[in-house]
């Protein structure tokens, strides 16, 4: 039998972390280059980070296997120290916390050094607390999200009708439609709203387009408009 609690799934990288400028700030570090947000949006998989046909073949020289240990290291330190939680977030993230009818947590993909401690240090930072998330979870890359986004709709025992996922990549929106969740998708992180909606066919009626547009329609729907104010 189903609780009464409604369920939020909220992605990492691109969805509440302003991925992008840590991502750039650590590859700068290294002499390496990933180009403006623009066309890193509209590259695909390894070449997101191995940069366009402008970046690649400088990119490729620097990038032996010692110094792609070197640049998670540096990644993983921007993350913990600097990167950014996207405007609206962190208060978003504390009124769901506080909220006892709503189950929330992170499932990430992140690719820092023990990435569930890299979150937790990032989210202090902004004065959110990991330890009142319901869930922290860390997906290998090897590893699809849809089924562990079933597995914690069965473990805590949400209607799917009350369950919710957000994030920023066609995985995400496989993954939310896979285990019968509404998908809440975002264009200003890995993603643009051409890419998502010409090519993936992420309908654009999901799509915010800002982190504030996020916040807004997630809380309409969890019936919290309230919250905004």
């Amino acid at each position: 039998m189903y609780n009464s609690q409604c369920l939020v799934i909220l992605d990492a990288d691109g969805t509440t972390i302003n991925a992008f400028d840590a991502i750039q700030k650590a590859f700068k570090q290294h002499h390496l280059n990933i180009g403006d947000l623009e066309r890193f949006q509209k590259r695909r998989h390894l070449f997101k980070y191995l940069g366009g046909l402008k970046e690649f073949p400088k990119n490729l020289i620097h990038l032996s296997k010692k110094k792609r240990y070197r640049l998670i290291d540096t990644l993983t330190m921007i993350y913990r120290e600097e990167a950014c939680l996207y405007p609206g977030i962190p208060e978003l993230m504390q009124r769901l916390i506080a909220e006892p009818s709503i189950c929330v947590g992170v499932v990430t993909r992140n690719i820092t050094n023990n990435a569930e401690e890299t979150l937790r240090q990032l989210f202090k930072r902004h004065q959110v607390n990991a330890k009142g998330l319901d869930f922290l979870l860390h997906v290998p890359l090897k590893e699809q999200k849809l089924e562990h986004f079933r597995q914690l709709r069965e473990q805590f025992k949400i209607n799917p009708a009350r369950a919710y996922a957000c994030g920023d990549e066609k995985t995400d929106f496989i993954a939310a439609v896979g285990s019968f969740m509404s998908p809440f998708m975002v264009s200003y992180g890995f993603e643009d709203y051409e890419r998502l909606t010409q090519k993936l066919n992420v309908p654009g009626e999901i799509i915010s387009r800002t982190p504030q547009e996020l916040c807004g329609r997630l809380l309409h729907a969890l019936g919290k408009d309230k919250m905004l104010y």
